[in-house]
């Protein structure tokens, strides 16, 4: 790989970014777009400033992929405090009310944690990012307003108890994008008649990218000056490794280049692709033979013949810069 291609993969990737308290997602970005010196960054699924964890920041045209990395599930440790509500349903917030907790026992948080687990319903939290009307929910908060929200449906696939010290509650939480956790935190405190918030938040994992595999801030900076960052960096293709891969000769992957549709009878691996993509409407990685990828497609459609392109990932004329071996 040459300087200039170096170069070009550090710019274009998914970072696996360790996260610590008191920083936004968006401080994130800027000390990273500072660092890597590119324009384009951005995060895939936020974190509060006071929560830790797994980051995953987009640099260069991993920006692109960033609506498909949020749809992955999440994994928390999550510390309960009983008790205590707060108008924030956090630590960070005012208590609102306190309450005696010394008689809950561990198998009662487990009796409440069964009605919280699968699809459910959740009201977003007043102090949160999400808008209404267009307007972020945690201005109207500051401003004394309390708007009527709707709840929204949510998956926690997982909700384990892990220990119980009479006063604080550690919890494992797998859930689907759209969760709050603070919210949960409190509304379990309240089935329990007590009250209760999000002591503390940190994220184990986004879809396939785990803690184990985080770097800090500091540390991607340093690896950044020693010009060794492109080999933790996970190219677009790793990132989306889960969707499974057409193969098109070269003159069909110069039209994917301008976006064009895919016949399904230009795909070279189309006895695999079938067996890998069995539904209508799946998302797919198109390749060209040299396994560079090119683009995001979804297909089949209704006659089972195209797949429609919905993201060109190379320049027309300059190729790609997210092949599988970075």
């Amino acid at each position: 790989m040459t300087c200039l291609d170096q170069a070009a993969a550090v710019m274009d990737g998914v970072l696996i970014v360790h996260k610590e308290a008191g920083w936004t997602s968006h401080d994130v970005v800027a000390k990273l777009r500072s660092v890597l010196g590119v324009s384009k960054v951005g995060h895939a699924g936020t974190l509060d400033p006071a929560a830790t964890g797994v980051l995953p920041v987009l640099t260069g045209r991993g920006t692109r992929i960033a609506e498909y990395l949020v749809e992955w599930d999440k994994e928390y440790r999550a510390v309960l405090r009983l008790g205590e509500t707060t108008d924030t349903q956090d630590a960070t917030g005012m208590v609102l009310s306190r309450h005696l907790a010394g008689h809950i026992t561990g198998p009662e948080i487990e009796h409440a944690l069964e009605r919280f687990r699968g699809v459910i319903q959740q009201v977003p939290p007043m102090y949160s990012a999400l808008k209404v009307d267009g307007v972020p929910l945690y201005r109207s908060a500051r401003a004394g307003k309390t708007i009527v929200r709707e709840a929204r449906s949510i998956t926690v696939s997982h909700l384990d108890l892990l220990s119980f010290d009479g006063t604080d509650a550690t919890l494992r939480v797998v859930c689907s994008k759209g969760t709050y956790v603070r919210t949960l935190c409190a509304d379990i405190g309240e089935i329990l008649g007590v009250g209760g918030h999000l002591l503390a938040l940190e994220r184990s994992r986004v879809g396939p990218l785990t803690l184990d595999h985080a770097m800090s801030v500091e540390e991607i900076a340093r690896r950044q000056a020693l010009g060794i960052l492109s080999h933790t960096m996970l190219s677009l293709d790793r990132a989306l490794n889960e969707f499974p891969v057409l193969v098109v000769n070269g003159q069909t992957a110069a039209r994917v280049r301008n976006g064009v549709s895919v016949p399904f009878a230009d795909v070279l691996n189309r006895e695999t692709a079938t067996d890998c993509t069995p539904r209508q409407d799946s998302i797919v990685r198109i390749h060209d033979e040299g396994g560079t990828l090119l683009a995001i497609g979804r297909g089949p459609d209704r006659s089972g013949a195209v797949y429609a392109i919905e993201k060109v990932l190379v320049d027309r004329d300059h190729g790609s810069v997210s092949r599988r071996e970075l």
